[in-house]
């Protein structure tokens, strides 16, 4: 990731482009590339001062900002990730240098600091407060920025008065503090990073990600018009390639008709010879124990389902998508019987990233197995943690129950037990408790008197629930009372990607799993 940091004030002050110069000037000593990027500009770009001084990059207008800010974030982070590509630093500059000022500015900065990754360095004009009342400032700042979940971790100080420093450095001996010049210690701050990952900063992540090795995703049910939205979407934006199942010419007509731009995509007919002259008999020889004929083959390749799946075990598509107008089975049963499970792995099963203000925990299996044994637990558990590594969560796992330890008994808590133990087992480098009540799991006070030695409770991200009806109320219970995103269910344990979505599924929700899938792919 690019090294940065988002310089920003609450307040009109002058002398903010003199300190984003010192910035530059001094990471040219240290980094090749360096870059100025304008979260927002206040008019015309090529009339905006840090622009005209920087040739910086910029992100959106300060109208668009304030009226769609969801919209405006979405477009500052895409044009965000395209420039620092370009550059091994980054300096962002948000308020700074006479912007005018409006209610909630500062936690719009945070929250935009925090979606792109960086930190907050706080431009205070020193002058026009006593010391007290501009520490007291300062720490309201910090106060601010912290419910958006990003620190401060620099304080540049425009014309500050005697004892001020030392004042800021008795309250937060860990920020460094630049009265005049700025000096070397910024090149500590541009490597520090938010130990938080917002929403929108792994979706952004996530389409990166997928973007460095770029894969072929199969999406059967063209026939629904958010399948085609959200293909436009990945192919606007170089995500992915993708592969749409109909008749070319109604495919693409629907899709102008509803202003789609489906050029770069490439449009299967599922009925195309060269393509059921390999699959049929493929099909036929893997179904063969079960007593499929050739004749029948070609006939069960009707179902859209099943065409798609063969594309992806015949290395035509590296992954598919569908479930917008297919139920779980529909689209799941196929790659049971095609693409088949990973060796070391006795079960397929899924999981749902809970996309958390701060965070991203991971959720399984709460879409596919209703009862899992121990050992298919374990299995359960070992892939959730394979799947949390891919989208960058290091993982700390709980198996859950309604008992923490030894303090309950019964079939149940000793299924867990049991399935923690061969979990453990079949992979001692992971960080694995069990069985553990879910407050123990997430709340560093109650794991402290339950569990204290753990170095999982309290701290944990992957939970395993005993079963599906457990998984499923909770996913949802936490997803519909706090409005949490929730990105799945995301399939595991299959030899190749295959994702089901749901028939309520939103478009950005097909995005996400599209995305999901072509990362799977790249391993």
């Amino acid at each position: 990731m690019t090294d940065s940091l988002y310089l920003a004030s609450t307040e009109q002050v002058t002398g903010g482009i003199e300190i984003a110069q010192q910035i530059v000037d001094i990471l040219r000593t240290k980094y090749d590339r360096v870059g100025v990027f304008r979260p927002y500009v206040n008019g015309p770009a090529e009339e905006d001062p840090i622009v005209q001084r920087f040739d910086a990059g910029h992100g959106t207008t300060r109208d668009h900002y304030f009226e769609d800010e969801a919209s405006a974030m979405n477009a500052i982070m895409r044009a965000y990730r395209k420039f620092a590509t370009d550059y091994d630093a980054v300096l962002l500059v948000g308020h700074t240098e006479g912007d005018p000022v409006n209610p909630g500015l500062i936690g719009r900065s945070g929250r935009t600091a925090a979606n792109v990754g960086t930190t907050i360095g706080m431009v205070v004009d020193a002058s026009r407060r006593s010391v007290d009342r501009t520490a007291g400032y300062i720490d309201l700042a910090a106060g601010e920025m912290g419910a958006a979940h990003v620190p401060i971790t620099s304080v540049f100080l425009i014309n500050p008065q005697e004892g001020l420093v030392d004042e800021i450095n008795e309250d937060h001996p860990d920020i460094p503090v630049f009265a005049g010049a700025v000096d070397e210690r910024i090149l500590d701050v541009f490597t520090q990073k938010p130990a938080i990952r917002p929403p929108l900063m792994f979706q952004s992540e996530l389409m990166e990600r997928a973007r460095v090795d770029r894969k072929r995703v199969v999406l059967p049910e063209a026939d629904d018009d958010r399948v085609l939205q959200a293909a436009s979407i990945i192919l606007s934006n170089d995500v992915s390639d993708i592969v749409l199942l109909g008749n070319k010419d109604e495919v693409l007509a629907r899709a102008a008709e509803r202003g789609y731009d489906l050029s770069k995509a490439e449009i299967i007919d599922p009925t195309d010879e060269s393509y059921m002259s390999r699959y049929a008999p493929e099909l036929a020889r893997l179904r063969a124990k079960k007593g499929m004929t050739e004749e029948q083959a070609v006939e069960k390749l009707k179902d859209l389902s099943y065409f798609a799946t063969m594309m992806v075990h015949m290395g035509d598509a590296d992954g598919m998508v569908s479930g917008a107008n297919h139920t779980t089975a529909e689209t799941i049963v196929p790659s049971f019987q095609i693409i088949k499970t990973k060796p070391d792995t006795s079960i397929v099963s899924s999981v749902f990233l809970m996309l958390m203000a701060d965070r991203v925990l991971v959720y399984g299996d709460c879409a596919v197995n209703t009862n899992p044994t121990p050992q298919q637990l374990a299995d359960i558990t070992i892939s959730s943690a394979e799947t949390a590594k891919q989208f960058g969560v290091d993982p700390r796992i709980a198996l859950l129950s309604y008992s923490t330890g030894s303090s309950g008994t019964g079939a149940d808590v000793e299924a867990v037990v049991e399935a923690t133990r061969l979990a453990r087992e079949k992979n001692p480098d992971l960080l694995i408790e069990g069985p553990i009540q879910y407050d123990a799991a997430v709340d560093p006070n109650v794991a402290r008197k339950k569990m204290p030695n753990s170095p999982v409770a309290g701290k944990a991200n992957v939970f395993i629930f005993p079963s599906l009806n457990a998984g499923n109320i909770g996913y949802k219970a936490v997803q519909r009372s706090s409005g949490v995103i929730a990105v799945g269910p995301i399939l595991q344990g299959l030899n190749k990607p295959v994702n089901d979505l749901s028939r309520g599924a939103l478009v950005d929700d097909i995005v996400n799993t599209i995305a999901i899938t072509a990362v799977q792919a790249q391993n």
